[in-house]
């Protein structure tokens, strides 16, 4: 049975529901990162990939493929040689602009100290052993 595109609840009508209905939308690894750079305009493929830098040609076609079927990303193909194709962000996508910066926010102030601690308790371990 194909669960890819299947979402993750039948219902969302609890109270916390939305969040987990959004985190459906926008969660995966380049989604967020994908989002935030597509705040400043439309981008190509390859400006989009060098902007980000370490993610795969692969990966980063997958993740636009989901959020544009999410109705978050325009594609847009022109009929040149070679193929020129852009992605930009569509009204719903720019409605997350304000969530986007609140996570880029609290990131730059909690998130990195978190990983760092993370990362020091792990190569406190491997030194134990």
């Amino acid at each position: 049975m194909d669960t890819k595109n299947k979402p993750r609840h039948t219902s969302y009508e609890l109270p916390a529901c939305p969040v987990e209905a959004t985190l459906e939308l926008i969660g995966g690894k380049w989604k967020g990162v994908i989002l935030f750079y597509l705040f400043d305009g439309r981008l190509r493929f390859s400006e989009l990939k060098r902007k980000i830098g370490c993610v795969t040609q692969r990966m980063l076609t997958k993740q636009l493929r989901e959020l544009e079927a999410a109705g978050l990303v325009n594609r847009i193909v022109y009929a040149e040689v070679p193929p020129r194709v852009e992605y930009e962000l569509t009204e719903e996508g720019k409605s997350l602009k304000p969530i986007v910066k609140s996570l880029k926010k609290w990131g730059e102030e909690h998130a990195m100290d978190l990983i760092n601690e993370r990362h020091q308790a792990v190569l406190s371990e491997q030194a134990c052993e």
